[in-house]
């Protein structure tokens, strides 16, 4: 796949979709992203289930004995993009009433961000975007990491003691999944060159930020963590696929295509084609309905 360019960039209209984990105990596992999170069971049986909010968002498999998995590629975590910034301080006050452990709280300048693991240890991202003409078409030169202001998203809210929650809203979705990954030069090969998402920006070999239609990210990828690994091994939580959803079966079929230039067999799906990174992170490549 070396020095390997796509012609033709990736559909503008294209974005992340439902993403798919191994968890070790069902019920734990939906107990915490109800009650926790804040999403809702949309279908559940045979052991999986699917959660969301007016759309599905996550599909969790049970692998009986699954151990979290650290060092190996796969997911850094899920990143559920609300409406607005109330809509995170709003969950921001319920993580803070409700005892909700978290790892991390960060302002990104496109973005601001709130952090924290599952039972399982699969990293998640809560985040609300600035106004886009705040960063658009200045990602590389904008994107950081600061301490969050706390006190100010708080702000958002008459009374963060008081304000009632009653889960994730209608409009959340899966704004960007990050990867953890063997080679970063790599993976920007197969997400920019091949699949012809955008490089916003990059850290050297360390991380990778790509994307469809000027967004920030839609794609991230690390080897923070992985530098040089393999996927987790069987009986591990981890990361079964993420969607790319295309606006179309068009577009869809072209990046499929792409793919299979590569000399990868991609695998037909009911709900899409499962294609895999350069790392072994599993891509569901689905075609908007």
């Amino acid at each position: 796949m070396t020095g390997y360019r796509r012609d033709v960039g990736i559909a503008p209209a294209t974005h992340m979709g439902l993403v798919e984990l191994t968890v070790a105990d069902l019920g734990r596992t939906l107990d915490f992203w109800q009650l926790s999170i804040g999403l809702q069971v949309l279908e559940r049986g045979d052991g999986a289930a699917t959660l969301g909010t007016d759309t599905p968002l996550l599909r969790v498999v049970a692998e009986r004995g699954a151990q979290p998995d650290r060092g190996h590629t796969g997911l850094y975590h899920v990143a559920l993009l609300v409406p607005d910034r109330p809509s995170l301080a709003r969950w921001l006050s319920h993580a803070a009433r409700s005892g909700v452990e978290l790892t991390g709280l960060s302002d990104h300048a496109v973005s601001e961000a709130i952090y924290l693991d599952d039972p399982d240890s699969h990293g998640i991202e809560i985040y609300a975007d600035r106004p886009r003409e705040l960063w658009e078409g200045k990602v590389f030169e904008q994107m950081t990491t600061m301490p969050l202001d706390v006190q100010s998203l708080l702000g958002e809210l008459d009374d963060p003691r008081t304000e009632p929650f009653d889960g994730l809203p209608d409009g959340t979705v899966m704004g960007h999944v990050h990867l953890r990954v063997a080679d970063v030069p790599e993976a920007v090969e197969f997400y920019n060159g091949v699949l012809g998402m955008d490089l916003m920006a990059q850290l050297g070999s360390a991380a990778a930020f790509l994307s469809a239609g000027g967004y920030h990210h839609h794609v991230g990828a690390n080897a923070w963590e992985s530098r040089g690994a393999s996927p987790a091994p069987p009986g591990s939580a981890t990361l079964r696929y993420a969607t790319i959803v295309a606006p179309d079966q068009s577009e869809r079929d072209r990046l499929v295509a792409a793919v299979a230039e590569t000399g990868q067999e991609p695998a037909m799906r009911e709900d899409g084609v499962l294609v895999r990174d350069p790392s072994g992170n599993g891509l569901l490549i689905a075609g908007a309905s």
